[in-house]
């Protein structure tokens, strides 16, 4: 029996944008050849973003410049405005952008400097700009609700996704911002977001506790959604959720368990342990 595939996205951009010291360069590329030697195909590597908001960033050019060639995987980088898109434009290795686009003003103007409004306009001059040279992601933020009491509904969501079909946006991740959306509101979101566009370019990228990290991986499987993303050691998260353990999906526990599954990922397992330590070695030496 052929064992379904899922889409599974490694985020060390994630992981280190919010460390306070600078990981050299040449740290950041040996981490992510180690990721593609381990059978890696998906990576959310680094941002185009002003040095000013997310100095860890600056050397976004530079990595990409060091990596091997992608051959069919996906380099991606997150984008916040024109300016970084025309960086991306230019940037060497880079196979897709990804814009995130928040459900909540409040969360939409601290992240991106614009309104929801002023932000519709952007999305459709990158998927204009980006058709036919590179692949375009958008990350619907605060998708499954907010902290800061703005207007949330599944119906909500659904529109957003509706709108960013309209535009050509193929491929949006669904993300949990800040980690404490339970199980089954994920899967009631997803599941109602599927039934209406079909699982295909639909993606989850979630944050958890250790404690609910698979049932919230099931929450997303059970919707019909095969596309995840998280980081190794669970680093990252949002500072947003106030709980110091509220991280990225560990990679290192949500692969061997798709695999239990029936799902195959591509990734050699064996090599997970040593890349979760290194993935810490960096937290601890830069965060």
């Amino acid at each position: 029996m052929k064992r379904e595939a899922i889409r599974y996205v490694e985020s060390p951009r994630d992981a280190w944008q919010g460390f306070s010291r600078f990981i050299p360069t040449e740290e950041k590329v040996a981490f992510l050849r180690g990721l593609l030697e381990a059978g890696f195909c998906h990576l959310d590597l680094t941002s185009f973003v002003s040095p000013k908001w997310v100095p860890q960033m600056r050397d976004a050019e530079e990595v990409l410049a060091a990596l091997p060639p992608p051959e069919g995987r996906t380099y991606l980088a997150i984008i916040a405005n024109e300016k970084g898109l025309d960086r991306a434009l230019r940037a060497p290795n880079l196979t897709a952008v990804g814009y995130p686009f928040s459900l909540s003003e409040t969360f939409q103007r601290k992240n991106t400097n614009r309104t929801l409004a002023e932000s519709w306009p952007l999305v459709e001059e990158v998927a204009a700009r980006t058709r036919g040279r590179l692949e375009l992601v958008v990350y619907l933020s605060m998708a499954f609700g907010n902290p800061y009491g703005d207007p949330w509904s599944p119906k909500g969501v659904l529109e957003a996704i509706g709108r960013l079909r309209s535009l050509g946006v193929q491929k949006i991740a669904l993300a949990d911002t800040y980690g404490v959306a339970e199980a089954d509101r994920i899967h009631r979101v997803l599941a109602e977001a599927t039934r209406h566009f079909g699982p295909e370019g639909l993606g989850a990228h979630l944050h958890a506790r250790p404690e609910g990290v698979l049932a919230k991986v099931e929450a997303v499987l059970s919707a019909g959604v095969r596309w995840l993303e998280g980081a190794l050691a669970g680093v990252g998260g949002c500072p947003f959720a106030g709980d110091e353990l509220v991280g990225n999906l560990p990679t290192e526990r949500v692969l061997p368990y798709l695999e239990a599954q029936g799902f195959t990922t591509g990734v050699d397992l064996n090599r997970l342990p040593r890349l979760a330590e290194e993935a810490g070695r960096l937290k601890a030496l830069y965060a």
